[in-house]
């Protein structure tokens, strides 16, 4: 920083109207509510989604989300404008953990906990590493091509699962293993 430039404060951005936006930066306002209103709708479904599939209630989901959202808003200092939401990738994890049949609370969500805890505790760790280290290790142990193929992966399981229920309204998207 410039010895002519202030320390920026608390949620503070410099609007910038094209190119790449760094974490200090803005789109304008009207393009920022359009990108906020669509995290929204990507945010909301993705945070109630991903529980009901698990078992789990998700008011518990979105709170707790909220809860870690706003702690890591206080930590970057708003800098880096996220929200922390579920994570599909313990969806079919925490159901063949569980034996989940998918509609009501999973009654085994206890055999699974231990599990997504130590996941916590490791992404923790990694964000640790992050922070001393760099992050040039993670691309290197998993490049763009990987972690695409693998979000890719994801979203093709999710929207299986979704089209088997539309189309089978008696059984479960989580129970079922008949194919579209």
């Amino acid at each position: 920083m410039d010895a002519g430039q202030h320390e920026r404060v608390f949620l503070r951005w410099t609007e910038k109207r094209e190119g790449i936006i760094a974490p200090n930066e803005r789109l304008p306002w009207p393009q920022t509510l359009a990108v906020g209103v669509q995290h929204i709708f990507a945010m909301f479904g993705a945070t109630v989604l991903a529980p009901i599939l698990m078992g789990f209630d998700p008011n518990t989901a979105i709170l707790f989300s909220g809860i870690g959202t706003l702690i890591f808003f206080v930590i970057v200092a708003g800098r880096v404008p996220s929200y922390l939401g579920s994570s599909f990738s313990f969806i079919a994890v925490v159901i063949a953990a569980t034996a989940y049949g998918g509609s009501g609370p999973n009654a085994n969500l206890s055999v699974a906990l231990g599990g997504i805890i130590a996941a916590g505790a490791l992404y923790a760790a990694i964000g640790l590493a992050v922070m001393v280290v760099g992050y040039r290790w993670i691309e290197t142990l998993m490049p763009p091509v990987v972690t695409g193929a693998v979000v890719m992966l994801i979203g093709g399981t999710v929207s299986t699962a979704i089209f088997i229920s539309m189309n089978d309204p008696p059984h479960s998207a989580a129970s079922s293993t008949r194919s579209p």
